[in-house]
């Protein structure tokens, strides 16, 4: 079993022990999925770029619990939704290099409508 499917396995059981089910509709899971990503903003809010870089090494940690929310929050989607993740992944990776050829996009950082 990959890390992936334990992972989802452990938060399925996780949620199922607390019967969290009921509360896991898809709109409430996509508002906490945003809520756990603006959460992870906050951190560089109002900083300029050799602040962040500061922070981001002694904040580590806190980032890492955030960004672990975030991972949280797919997984329980995908589970729900019934959405394959690795799979899914590889084919938009398939299709952002369709969008953004190397030779097109190599040291750009337009959106592929404006390459």
């Amino acid at each position: 079993m990959s890390d992936l499917q334990e992972h989802t396995q452990r938060i399925r059981e996780f949620c199922a022990e607390r019967d969290w089910d009921q509360f896991h509709n898809p709109k409430d899971m996509a508002l906490s999925l945003a809520l756990e990503a603006a959460e992870v903003l906050e951190h560089f809010q109002w900083k300029n770029a050799d602040e962040v870089d500061a922070y981001v090494a002694s904040h580590k940690n806190e980032i890492a619990e955030e960004l672990a929310d975030t991972y949280y929050w797919v997984l329980r989607m995908c589970d729900r939704f019934g959405v394959d993740l690795p799979t899914a992944f590889e084919a938009k990776m398939r299709k952002n290099a369709v969008k953004y050829p190397v030779q097109k996009a190599k040291g750009k950082h337009a959106k592929y409508d404006q390459l």
